[in-house]
Order: structure tokens, then sequence, then C-alpha cells
């Protein structure tokens, strides 16, 4: 078996991914399809943390949170990464892997509380774990929890799987000149404005030496080639 690069990894996907061609909540076929790639990915032996995103049903900043306190709407987003976390979960359950979801906002009877040290051993024990709820605080990001995470968890990476495959000098849908980016450092992101990750979850990855990868979930077998070391996305680095 081929070896991967990574030993633990924090895999940020976006809620969004989950809609697939539907307007809103979860095509089952397109968690189907990431779930596969999460499989492939724990044959290698990689120790997998996951933080999802709210967005394919409710966020704060969306337009229909438009009047609402903004901390309210925020609470209400991180109830939707709980729905988006036990699909996933159960998926992923369905496929053969072991997952346990964990809530940064107390639900006992629906999931268990983050704990710090219990999370580190399920993933030493090779069961894939689901961060639900993001922070547990209003005003930041997914992404910010995705950072936060995983610095707590010791991963060595930072995957972003999006919609796109990686970091453009420009927008590729409008500018057919446009070139992926196949890594670079953080200093020049800030310099170019390129919007990797919202700016605290950026910040904290600088400050604690945790680089990230973008790429795009949509691309079959993706996942599998960033683990591997191959030209896949845009690292971000120091």
């Amino acid at each position: 078996m081929t070896t991967p690069v990574y030993k633990r990894v924090l895999l940020k996907l976006s809620g969004e991914a989950l809609m697939g061609e539907d307007q809103f909540g979860i095509n089952r076929a397109s968690i189907e399809h990431m779930v596969e790639d999460v499989v492939d990915a724990a044959k290698l032996g990689v120790e997998m943390a996951i933080v999802i995103g709210g967005g394919n049903i409710f966020r704060g900043v969306a337009p229909g949170a438009k009047g609402m306190d903004r901390a309210t709407a925020d609470y209400m987003g991180m109830l939707a990464t709980v729905i988006n976390s036990l699909a996933l979960a159960d998926a992923m359950e369905q496929a053969g892997l072991t997952a346990r979801v964990m809530s940064a906002i107390g639900i006992d009877q629906v999931v268990e509380s983050y704990v710090r040290p219990k999370a580190l051993q399920y993933l030493e024990e090779g069961k894939v774990v689901v961060f639900a709820a993001g922070t547990g605080n209003p005003f930041f990001t997914t992404d910010t929890a995705a950072a936060l995470r995983g610095a707590e968890m010791g991963a060595e990476i930072v995957l972003k799987a999006t919609k796109v495959d990686g970091v453009y000098s420009a927008d590729p849908m409008k500018d057919a000149s446009a070139s992926r980016y196949s890594h670079i450092t953080f200093d020049e992101a800030i310099e170019k404005h390129l919007e990797v990750m919202d700016a605290a979850a950026f910040a904290l990855c600088r400050d604690q030496k945790l680089p990230i990868k973008i790429f795009s979930i949509l691309k079959h077998g993706a996942l599998k080639r960033v683990l591997l070391g191959e030209d896949e996305g845009t690292l971000v680095h120091l």
C-alpha cells in the first residue's frame, strides 16, 4: 500500500457540498460520494477528524437571517452543523467506518459534548471524529472551528474541501487565463488578498504553523491524492 504523507488530518467540509444539485438540504448521493473518499482515506491508515459547515441548511449571514439578531442566527447555524454531522456520521457507519460526533454545545441526548482527551482517544482508536456546532460561540465560522480543532487535535494539516480545485490567480469562471497555484505562502495569500479561509481561521493556522490544503471534494479520489502527496489542489504554508 502506498504510504500517506500525513498521519492525522482535519478535514473541513462545506455544508453546500452536501446539496449536490439541490437548492438546499442534504443530497444523499452527494454525501455518499464524500463518504466513499473518506473510506478510501481511512484505508490508508490516516487518522481523520472532520468539521462540516451548515450553509446548506442555514447560516448566520444568509439572506434568511436578515433582521435577525446575529448571535441568535449563528446559534441556529450551529444546530444546522449538528444535523449535517449526524447525517455524515450515519453515512460513514453504513459504509463500515466507526464515527463519533462531538458537539461544542451541550445536546447530550443527541450527541456527546466535545472533550479534547476523549476526541484524541477516538482518533487513536481509528474512529472518525466529526466536530459539530463550530466553536460553540457566535461570530466565529466553521473555518475557524476547523483551524481550532486541527490545532487541538495535533493535526498535521487542515484540508479544506470545497467546490473548486484550489486557489487561482483569478476567478477561473471569469478568466480563462487564470492559473492554479500548486502552493503559496501565508504571506503571499495575504498580499494577494486570496480568500483562502476567513481571517480568524487563516491567522490561527499561520500562527500555529498549520498548513492548509484547498481542493475539490467534487473530484472523486482527490482526498486520497492529497493524502498521498500528489499534485492536487493548493497548499498554503509558511
